[in-house]
């Protein structure tokens, strides 16, 4: 078989293009880090490596929305704190205004103290987030929760919708609550026996009345066994009875969110495990080993060298250097 100085031309030619082919996607991978430069180059590794990194967005948008529940449920908590306290003033305040031998005019101070909490109370309950949505309106976060009707006491108008969302791979949060999973209301027993419910500033109105109500000792001491003082007497116990069950509502719907805020520093510490696997698995499969890319790259250097070199002997061989 003769072999023409065409083929060994192009014998050599290849050899070097190869080379120097592989010697340029070497240096690639040197300058960016990455066994991969294109798809191509690997699909199986191409494809593991989109995979892991559309995992790693899903586990970045768990973690922003972890952080708009926790933002949500500090500012419950802070808000229900401060709700809280101003519901054990004003059953001191309550209970105050229960004494007998208190004058018309202290009761009436205690009447008008007792007014400035509920208001501080009521604005609490229409507080809003940093967004500017109504922290207790249920899914009607754009409109005040607690809206007071030609003089009545303020009633509830949002809704009971709870929205959740997405955590976890399979957990979701609650990031929204209603007026009336806070802002209680109470059961009152009437005289016939059954009960009803009575919104939560309802029944602080309706203490508040009782409070303000003139003369109640005068009557009280003028009149023994009076319908009409013992009435006023019977609201004001009733009323401290019913205190007593809007703390145990507030304390309910606090257990909740610091359940919430637990749940959330859980869910964190999984994204972050989560991540630093996925990171080490995608590091595995995508990033350079530099010491082996370099010998790798010097070994091809040297191959290329020595094509070229061998290129350029056999180019000068001729015939008529062989006669020679």
């Amino acid at each position: 078989m003769k072999i023409s100085t065409n083929l060994m031309f192009e014998r050599a030619t290849t050899q070097m293009t190869s080379s120097q082919t592989n010697l340029a996607k070497s240096q690639a991978q040197l300058a960016q880090g990455k066994q991969i430069i294109n798809p191509s180059d690997a699909p199986d590794q191409a494809s593991t490596v989109q995979r892991l990194k559309s995992i790693l967005s899903r586990q970045d948008s768990y973690q922003a929305a972890l952080s708009s529940v926790q933002t949500r449920l500090q500012g419950e908590d802070s808000t229900l704190q401060s709700v809280s306290n101003l519901l054990i003033r004003a059953k001191e305040v309550a209970v105050q205004a229960n004494n007998d031998t208190l004058s018309s005019e202290n009761r009436k101070a205690l009447g008008v103290e007792l007014q400035g909490l509920r208001d501080q109370m009521l604005s609490l309950a229409n507080s809003k987030d940093s967004s500017g949505n109504y922290l207790f309106a249920g899914s009607r976060s754009t409109l005040p929760p607690f809206v007071s009707n030609a003089g009545a006491s303020p009633q509830y108008v949002g809704d009971q919708t709870r929205m959740n969302v997405m955590v976890g791979e399979n957990r979701s949060m609650q990031i929204n609550r209603s007026g009336t999973d806070v802002f209680t209301p109470v059961n009152r027993s009437l005289d016939n026996g059954k009960t009803e419910g009575v919104g939560f500033f309802t029944a602080l109105d309706d203490l508040i009345k009782a409070i303000n109500t003139p003369e109640r000792s005068a009557l009280l001491s003028s009149v023994p066994g009076s319908n009409s003082a013992m009435t006023q007497h019977a609201k004001m116990q009733r009323g401290l009875g019913e205190l007593d069950d809007m703390l145990q509502g507030l304390t309910s719907a606090q257990a909740s969110i610091g359940s919430g805020l637990k749940g959330i520093d859980q869910q964190q510490s999984v994204i972050e495990d989560t991540v630093l696997n996925i990171k080490t698995t995608l590091s595995s499969v995508e990033d350079l080993d530099y010491t082996k890319a370099i010998t790798k790259m010097n070994q091809q250097m040297m191959a290329l060298e020595a094509a070229q070199s061998s290129f350029a002997k056999i180019s000068q061989l001729s015939l008529f250097n062989f006669i020679k």
